[in-house]
């Protein structure tokens, strides 16, 4: 690929400002108006809280349903998506920015940055545009922290799904592709399927929606987590039999720890008396969970979130590289998060924390991290 190809397809066009504009769109409307469970949010600081109507596997199931009808009638192709990779790219990258350009002006001129919360402004520019300024902005009641989570989760799905129907089209699909495909699309529709455990996650109750967030959702997630996706387009993979059940083994443990001990935090955030593992929780200071993965490990739902990574390039092989930036950055990523969650704790719980530390010495990777 030369410079030239790569320059040229980087520039947005406006296929793909109407691709990007009929997705928001249609999200917006199927979630605000399909049916789904209206789930209550974690109580924020000043007692107010927040309702979300979960209806992304729905929202998703209609989406998929109504490209695959498209398709049918030669209304869209099914490699559209694979077809404008860049272009796509680089318009949902340009949306992001002024996205949060908006974001950062309404932040500073109104009184209020969720609910009833006032604004927070650090007074350093770049800091509060990449964090952002407010809590959870709406939009024409939607809040817009949980839009851009799905939009991006499910941006992911519909890649793989045009890469998928690349690979078909051009005769190349291979085993590694279709575990690749598998992996994904099961944990996408487990994400939708659970998403009202979103709703107790650190990203909804306590990060500010800034650049960060944004560029995150809308970005990084579904084209960086898709990279195994193109890379398989243009390499071709044989796996054994032995690495077939190997990668299936790796997807496993990495869903279990992962989905097991974001179910045990919902759960235990619903009703702190919840059984954990068939036993009583053991609570510290009546606020801190220290049972189940919880008792293992700090922050064991990113083991979890790292084992999936990891269980999404395998398919790869190991000739490159390339496959295996997505879980590398994904490390890296979770340790710097880890270290913020971690300063974040110990200044709300205090004394807590610190014996919930001393109960559970290891942060992510028990026995060694």
């Amino acid at each position: 690929m030369d410079l030239d190809f790569l320059l040229h397809a980087l520039i947005p066009s406006w296929n793909s400002c109407a691709i990007l504009a009929i997705f928001f769109v249609y999200l917006a409307i199927a979630g605000s108006i399909l049916p789904g469970k209206v789930v209550p949010g974690v109580t924020l600081q000043d007692g107010s809280c927040l309702h979300y109507r979960c209806n992304g596997l729905l929202s998703l199931l209609l989406l998929v349903a109504l490209l695959v009808m498209s398709a049918k009638m030669d209304v869209i192709s099914p490699t559209v998506i694979s077809e404008r990779g860049f272009e796509l790219l680089s318009t949902t990258f340009i949306f992001s920015t002024l996205v949060t350009l908006m974001l950062y002006a309404a932040g500073c001129n109104t009184k209020d940055r969720s609910s009833s919360l006032k604004p927070h402004v650090s007074g350093n520019l770049i800091h509060d545009w990449w964090f952002g300024i407010q809590l959870n902005p709406q939009f024409l009641g939607i809040d817009l922290k949980f839009f851009f989570v799905r939009a991006g989760m499910m941006g992911w799905l519909l890649i793989n799904l045009s890469v998928l129907a690349q690979s078909i089209q051009d005769e190349t699909l291979s085993h590694s592709m279709i575990l690749y495909q598998l992996f994904c699309a099961l944990y996408i529709l487990d994400y939708f399927f659970h998403e009202e455990y979103m709703t107790s996650t650190w990203d909804i109750i306590a990060e500010r929606l800034g650049f960060m967030l944004v560029f995150g959702d809308l970005v990084w997630i579904p084209f960086t987590f898709s990279i195994q996706g193109w890379w398989l387009l243009g390499n071709h993979v044989e796996l054994t039999t032995a690495a077939i059940v190997a990668n299936c083994f790796v997807f496993l443990m990495g869903y279990l720890v992962f989905r097991g001990s974001n179910k045990q935090k919902h759960d235990f955030k619903k009703d702190p008396k919840a059984l954990i593992w068939g036993k009583p929780p053991r609570v510290i200071g009546g606020k801190l969970l220290a049972s189940g993965y919880w008792g293992i490990a700090r922050h064991c739902n990113y083991l979890g979130d790292l084992l999936l990574a990891l269980s999404f390039s395998l398919p790869c092989g190991i000739s490159s590289l390339v496959p295996y930036f997505y879980p590398i950055y994904l490390l890296i990523l979770l340790i710097w998060r880890e270290r913020r969650d971690e300063a974040r704790c110990a200044e709300k719980y205090k004394e807590i924390w610190s014996e919930y530390r001393r109960l559970v010495p290891w942060r992510i990777l028990p026995y060694f991290y």
